[in-house]
């Protein structure tokens, strides 16, 4: 850290400076902040909230994590989790400030080791350990993990994932799931627990389970299997049932609350075991363009009836694809040169830069933003030929990469297809035009928040939803009342088609309360039998569902680890 970490001793109480000094003593202190004024880069969410807390820890070790909950719960402090701090939903930071005991901030970054399970077929990751992180120590065994661009990108963490049930591009997986995790736990009875779900046998007392863990003293090549699960094994057959009435995957499904999966903080992780995947060879993007809606619809419905499943299948609105052709452009062409490699460090910056730079009034807002839009237009047209052809001339596009055992079949297929439906054209791309249409794809994930951060000016803020849709709902282009209509300047519609999963950023005019828009537009999504959020997690934007809501309380009796997520009480024991 540049910045000095220790806060004023005179706006302390005497039990906090104890306290306080009590965290110091176990991480250091160069592993611990107490300044407000220097917490706002941990207290502040990626896109969304912030608040106060009395101190941001940094452990190093398992054991220090354990020690510094254990004089928390001891100490009756509310306790947020936190890893990369990539969250859209402000999940991972405080909200507001109505709290009713002092937070203490655990960030988890420094603990980012990963081992390898039985020739890699399995993983244990800590704390810290992120995605990008995860797919190169996979890369030479020719294994990918559950998700390999998106979240990945930006430095998510593999924990994140696993607490926020997240989803991904790739169709075959569902969302991130696991049976197998090392957690602690504070029970109704006031003690607070270590729970082993791992599978390995490291010990019994917590300090030695958490030491073997962290210095891998256990046989990480044979590692006993078990009947528990570490993915979701039966998404694919799930899925593929295309008249099902409900949606495939969606953060409050009750098939994938367990443990340290969907837990959203209300549990603090050290460990979790998930499964590797094969990585595909000889893939194929097909890319597909039509002014029918319909076309798209009977594409879906065709391929997973026969069970045939892509390994993608992202969907995106020529609106989208257009503001992602100009807002998006610096994050392809640094995706495309450098690769995903530095995108974490990138965005670690970048989010350091703009917090130091708004200290300083007679610097624009968001200049961090500005500098790179500006860059980006020196570079020439970043686009292949036949792609920005479609986009002038099809509403609808959808990114096909399929396997090699599959190419022929949808070859044949699309060809066959497009003999009775004149609207409808596809091409094959090229390696590099495939590798360019998901990335994309990719961009248009952040083009909203640039254009925000560019026209911040004329613009009240981005609403964004996150939905599934019922695998049998046929109706999936969204058609908003007149009054809705009239406040959003841009509509981006982009997602997981085959999942019927879809972001949906809308760019509202200056003026308008996008709170009691967002109302107004779950309302509509009630009415459509759609689930929200799909992957990104309640935080503190969305309400948790009966279902969801009792999961947290069955986790977290006395409110001590993230309370007030999903809407609910922020006081201790729930209260109201």
């Amino acid at each position: 850290m540049f910045f000095k970490h220790i806060r004023p001793a005179s706006s302390l109480s005497p039990v906090q400076k104890q306290f306080l000094a009590s965290l110091t003593k176990i991480v250091g202190t160069h592993n611990i902040i107490t300044n407000p004024k220097q917490m706002g880069f941990f207290c502040k969410g990626f896109r969304y909230g912030s608040g106060k807390a009395i101190a941001v820890v940094q452990p190093k070790t398992l054991l220090e994590q354990w020690q510094v909950v254990k004089a928390c719960v001891e100490a009756d402090v509310i306790i947020i989790m936190q890893a990369a701090n990539t969250g859209l939903t402000g999940g991972s930071t405080p909200d507001g400030n109505d709290y009713d005991r002092d937070i203490v901030l655990i960030n988890t970054m420094k603990m980012k080791k990963i081992y390898l399970l039985n020739d890699a077929k399995q993983v244990v990751c800590l704390p810290g350990a992120t995605l990008n992180e995860l797919e190169k120590k996979l890369k030479p065994y020719h294994r990918e993990p559950h998700s390999v661009i998106g979240s990945s990108c930006i430095g998510a963490s593999v924990l994140g994932g696993i607490c926020n049930n997240s989803g991904g591009a790739l169709v075959q997986r569902g969302p991130a799931y696991t049976e197998m995790a090392l957690y602690a736990q504070y029970t109704k009875e006031g003690k607070l627990e270590l729970v082993n779900h791992l599978g390995i046998d490291l010990g019994k007392t917590p300090e030695e389970i958490l030491t073997r863990l962290e210095n891998g003293i256990f046989d990480a090549a044979h590692v006993p299997e078990t009947e528990k699960h570490c993915s979701d094994h039966h998404y694919i057959d799930h899925v593929c049932q295309v008249d099902a009435p409900t949606p495939a995957r969606y953060n409050a499904n009750p098939s994938h609350l367990h443990e340290a999966s969907g837990c959203a903080g209300k549990l603090a992780i050290f460990a979790v075991r998930l499964d590797s995947f094969p990585q595909e060879q000889n893939t194929k993007v097909f890319y597909i363009g039509t002014n029918q809606a319909d076309d798209l619809t009977q594409i879906r419905y065709d391929l997973l009836s026969q069970h045939i499943v892509p390994i993608s299948g992202e969907y995106i609105h020529k609106d989208a694809y257009d503001i992602a052709a100009i807002y998006g452009k610096d994050t392809f062409l640094f995706i495309h040169f450098f690769g995903t490699d530095h995108i974490p460090l990138l965005f670690s910056l970048k989010n350091r830069f703009d917090y130091f730079a708004q200290k300083f009034k007679f610097l624009p807002e968001h200049l961090s933003d500005k500098v790179m839009q500006w860059a980006s237009k020196i570079f020439p047209q970043h686009l292949p030929k036949r792609m920005n052809e479609y986009a002038k001339n099809y509403q609808h596009h959808l990114l096909l990469k399929v396997g090699n055992t599959d190419t022929s079949k949808i070859r044949s297929y699309l060809t066959q297809f497009i003999k009775d439906h004149p609207s409808f054209h596809f091409f094959e791309c090229n390696t590099s035009e495939g590798r360019k249409a998901f990335l994309q794809r990719f961009a248009v994930a952040g083009a909203a928040v640039r254009y925000r951060a560019i026209h911040h000016k004329t613009i009240e803020n981005i609403l964004a939803l996150d939905i599934a849709l019922r695998r049998n709902d046929r109706n999936w282009v969204e058609n908003l009342p007149e009054e809705i209509e009239r406040k959003c300047l841009h509509k981006l519609y982009y997602g997981h088609f085959f999942c019927h999963v879809f972001h949906q950023d809308y760019i509202i005019r200056k003026g308008c309360d996008i709170f009691k828009l967002e109302e107004e537009m779950l309302k509509i999504l009630d009415q459509r039998g759609a689930e929200y959020p799909a992957e990104h997690n309640v935080g503190h934007l969305y309400h948790a569902k009966d279902n969801l809501k009792n999961f947290y309380q069955e986790l977290d009796p006395n409110n001590t680890f993230n309370p007030g997520i999903g809407k609910t009480s922020k006081l201790k024991n729930w209260k109201q």
